[in-house]
């Protein structure tokens, strides 16, 4: 017996290649705007300020120069500050030579964001329906503009670092979770490789999603460091594997922390025995003065009573049955604005990390998920602020001048409120029951 087709919806066909079409011209403009911008900051970083790229040109060239002329392999030889694969978009900078080694380098940046850029415009390709692919296609285009926003308003540091390397792999990772569990917590877990900060996203993902798939994250998180650490000892590191450890914990307060804020206050008060100073090991500036090695060994105990009350409000969220995909933005912009605020490093390319959550839960936010507004508006601002600090008028810092000093404490009150934010979403989603219908949909 012949089954008859179902009949046509009048006019869906029409609707369907108006949607795709005007897909199509939102992906040239945004990988027009995505061109522009990146060549504009990216020159900015090559013709600006010299600590644009200071740690490029200088401190990781000389690290590779190094590498390549038989000397001392950092985080195999000898402990490094970071994680062993770090190294491994350092050398891929290296293939252009020592003279081009800046320029090069920020071709591997660009490059690893495009990946990044093309992973996020297809999530809009994947929803079925017409209002599903609307939504999509709103919620998508929104926050590529938005990551856009962000990079402009960051400017240079968002290149001139390791940070962007783990940034557009935590991205990457990020989106793939619900579809590619496997595939993301292998990207994850190699960015936490290069710097440790990822291994948060990793956490948020293992507590966002159902109980299958947060076992396959962690088997496969657990699999690929087994592997890089194989890898690590096989080329002879010996317990140098983790010497980044040991290399962070005795840092002091970083100027732009926000625990060193009080200080920097003393200091231009001309309070004797405060002031800045540059640590000749670490090659960062920190604050000095009473009370100084205390609130360093302080913030350690404080990130850690932070990071563990942002896990408890996610697993009353998760408990409360809140959908996978709801519950990831919130939880991984708390986990990574908790590591962010109450670091006694502080660095300003830390705050390039707010892209990879903020851009998940405006992708998230037009399919029930919540606001992402009130937090995005608020990650530009930070990011705004950050780049008037570095590199535009860093040597203000420096000087203590009471200006910047007003600027750098806006900033670090601006992250403390993304936290409270991001901390109040959880508590709201973790505040009302779902059925067991919830807890399907979280995949």
């Amino acid at each position: 017996m012949t089954v008859a087709a179902p009949p046509e919806i009048p006019g869906a066909r029409t609707t369907t290649g108006r949607i795709v079409s005007t897909l199509a011209q939102r992906r040239v403009v945004l990988w027009t705007a995505f061109a522009v911008v990146h060549l504009v900051v990216a020159w900015v970083a090559l013709a600006g300020p010299d600590q644009s790229l200071g740690d490029v040109r200088t401190v990781y060239r000389s690290w590779m120069d190094d590498f390549v002329s038989g000397g001392d392999r950092v985080g195999i030889d000898v402990a490094w500050v970071y994680p062993l694969l770090a190294a491994v978009p350092m050398l891929i900078a290296r293939l252009g030579g020592s003279t081009d080694y800046a320029t090069v380098w920020l071709l591997v940046v660009i490059a690893l964001d495009a990946i990044a850029f093309a992973v996020l415009l297809r999530r809009a390709t994947r929803t079925t329906g017409t209002t599903r692919t609307t939504r999509a296609t709103r919620a998508t285009t929104s926050a590529a503009w938005w990551w856009l926003l962000f990079v402009i308003a960051l400017g240079p540091i968002a290149f001139g670092r390791i940070d962007a390397v783990t940034v557009a792999l935590a991205l990457i990772g990020l989106l793939l979770v619900a579809e590619r569990p496997v595939a993301a917590s292998v990207v994850l877990t190699i960015a936490a490789w290069v710097k440790v900060w990822p291994a948060a996203l990793v956490a948020a993902a293992v507590l966002a999603s159902r109980r299958g798939i947060s076992i396959v994250v962690v088997v496969a998180a657990a699999a690929t460091t087994v592997v890089v650490v194989a890898v690590s000892l096989a080329l002879g590191s010996g317990s140098t594997v983790l010497g980044f450890v040991g290399q962070q914990a005795g840092r002091g307060l970083q100027i732009e922390s926000p625990a060193a804020t009080p200080w920097l206050w003393r200091a231009a008060a001309k309070v004797a025995g405060t002031g800045v100073y540059y640590d000749q090991q670490i090659l960062t500036f920190q604050v000095q003065g009473d009370g100084v090695g205390l609130a360093a060994r302080a913030a350690t105990l404080v990130m850690a009573l932070v990071v563990g009350a942002v896990v408890l409000l996610g697993l009353r969220a998760r408990l409360a049955g809140v959908a996978a995909p709801h519950l990831l933005g919130p939880l991984a912009l708390a986990l990574t604005t908790a590591l962010i605020v109450t670091n006694k490093v502080g660095s300003p390319q830390f705050v390039s990390w707010l892209a990879v959550p903020v851009v998940v839960g405006l992708v998230t936010s037009r399919s029930g998920g919540p606001s992402f507004r009130l937090a995005a508006g608020l990650a530009v601002g930070i990011a705004a602020l950050t780049q008037l600090i570095y590199p535009w008028f860093y040597d203000d810092l420096l000087r203590v001048e009471p200006w910047m000093l007003v600027v750098i404490t806006l900033r670090n009150l601006g992250e403390i409120a993304l936290l409270v934010v991001a901390a109040v979403m959880l508590w709201r989603l973790g505040g009302v029951r779902r059925g067991p219908a919830a807890d399907r949909m979280s995949a």
